[in-house]
């Protein structure tokens, strides 16, 4: 895997991925940027939220549930000391869809945080890592929440 980033102005890159996407990366004001992009932690963030998100949907599709929306949320503490490294984070999984199963959510869960996610491998060893799940009935009202849970690694 390779990329890239190239500085444009001030604080601002142009951050060129391997497979040819480009993403703004841009520093706050008060540091010397202009706030137009997000920051490289929150970079790390994404990509462990897109990671798992991308996992969890594929393999509730394999087990035919129907999803009809679905939102990965994160939530990340960080040391207050430089190099101010990501101390907890919290990963939100929240599903809408018609009779989903509490059961195939969790294992999907387990299966990208124990299997399938690189980027929730390469940090969960020196980051620990809380994985919520919240699962709604698509209804003609909105969604509406039918079970919360929280999925913990055995060990």
């Amino acid at each position: 895997m390779e990329a890239r980033v190239q500085l444009l102005r001030k604080m601002a890159f142009d951050a060129t991925s391997g497979s040819g996407h480009h993403l703004l990366m841009d520093a706050a004001d008060k540091v010397g940027g202009e706030n137009r992009g997000p920051r490289p932690m929150e970079f790390i963030l994404l990509g462990i939220l897109g990671c798992t998100a991308m996992d969890v949907i594929s393999i509730l599709r394999k087990k035919r549930q129907v999803v009809t929306d679905f939102e990965v949320k994160g939530h990340a503490e960080r040391a207050e000391q430089h190099p101010k490294v990501f101390t907890h984070i919290t990963v939100e999984y929240h599903v809408v869809g018609k009779d989903v199963q509490e059961k195939a959510v969790r294992r999907s869960i387990e299966l990208s945080a124990v299997r399938y996610c690189p980027a929730q491998a390469m940090l969960k060893e020196k980051v620990p890592m809380r994985y919520l799940y919240y699962i709604y009935e698509d209804t003609p009202d909105g969604p509406q929440l039918r079970i919360q849970g929280e999925w913990k690694e055995e060990g």
